[in-house]
């Protein structure tokens, strides 16, 4: 177990990051800011990253591509897929070269291509599956031929069930919730292979060999959650999904070990950045001392069942903001 009161910074406690992508590297097209930096600087320390993502869309070739593009250091190998989660979960319960049902973007139908899988996108195709991974183009149709091979008995693979998804424009609908319609009309649920389940970690952690990763996310309900699962710590990072108010009301599965407000977080004191008191006080690092103390606060006080603690709102928002700025 890290002991992250001893000295040092989360990097030097951690010797693998498993990196969510979508509102922590990267919105859209674009990096979020001091992202590259930061994951540059740990590569040149010596810690090794795997790029986690529940984003199926693309193959993991073309997420690389995009990582390079933005001016970090990524072999295709580096970045593993809720896709490559889920057609190992396709590929362990239907016979070798079945026809599976592909919903999603291309990385959907490449990853159960390399499982020796058939890909297909007809329910009149007789699947033994149906895998269903998140695509910006998935259709009525394409949901109504899921339902139709769901309903005739096919496994049903979600590679994900995040009902949101951050954008350079905002916050748009996620995978869960074509999921959620599929589901609905078959009265079926999935298997499901990314965050916050276990396969898309044990996949993670076995591909870097990491000894002491730590789960960088800026979702509760996902990557927080994962971390959890699998006994990992995890580093909440303010720069996507979860807002303060959200933070404050974690349940006690979805509360991070570190919170800080972007990925300049794992270069400051590991004690100083963990939400849980430590032996020692430790300085404002970076002015999310009272988001921190809040966080405690609210959490104990949900713990035992008593009234949450007055907090303001707008002063802890003001400080995020600070603190990204």
């Amino acid at each position: 177990m890290t002991d992250v009161a001893a000295p040092g910074s989360l990097l030097d406690h951690h010797d693998a990051l498993l990196v969510d992508l979508d509102g922590v590297v990267y919105r859209g097209a674009h990096a979020v800011p001091h992202a590259v930096e930061a994951l540059t600087a740990a590569v040149a320390g010596g810690t090794v990253l795997a790029f986690v993502t529940n984003n199926a869309a693309r193959p993991p070739a073309a997420v690389a591509e995009h990582l390079r593009e933005l001016g970090l250091a990524c072999a295709d190998h580096d970045v593993v897929t809720s896709a490559q989660a889920g057609a190992r979960e396709v590929a362990a319960a239907v016979p070798p070269g079945s026809r599976v049902l592909a919903v999603g973007g291309p990385g959907v139908a490449a990853a159960l291509a390399e499982r020796g899988l058939v890909p297909v996108s007809s329910a009149s195709d007789d699947p033994a599956a149906v895998m269903m991974g998140f695509g910006p183009d998935v259709s009525w149709r394409a949901l109504a031929e899921a339902s139709y091979a769901v309903g005739a008995g096919a496994v049903f693979v979600a590679t994900n069930t995040d009902t949101s998804i951050p954008t350079a424009r905002g916050i748009a609908p996620g995978n869960g919730t074509l999921v959620a319609a599929v589901s609905a009309a078959t009265g079926r649920v999935p298997v499901v292979a990314g965050k916050p389940f276990a396969p898309l970690m044990r996949e993670s952690v076995e591909r870097v060999g990491a000894r002491r990763p730590l789960v960088v996310g800026d979702r509760l309900d996902t990557d927080i959650e994962a971390g959890h699962v699998s006994g990992i710590a995890s580093l909440l990072v303010l720069t996507g999904v979860t807002d303060v108010e959200g933070l404050l009301a974690a349940p006690a599965h979805r509360r991070p070990t570190y919170v800080a407000a972007d990925l300049r977080g794992l270069a400051l004191p590991a004690a100083a950045t963990r939400v849980e008191p430590t032996a020692a006080e430790h300085p404002d690092v970076d002015g999310l001392a009272r988001l921190r103390a809040a966080c405690r606060a609210a959490w104990s006080a949900a713990d035992r069942g008593a009234p949450t603690p007055p907090r303001d709102l707008v002063a802890l928002e003001a400080a995020v903001a600070d603190a990204l700025s």
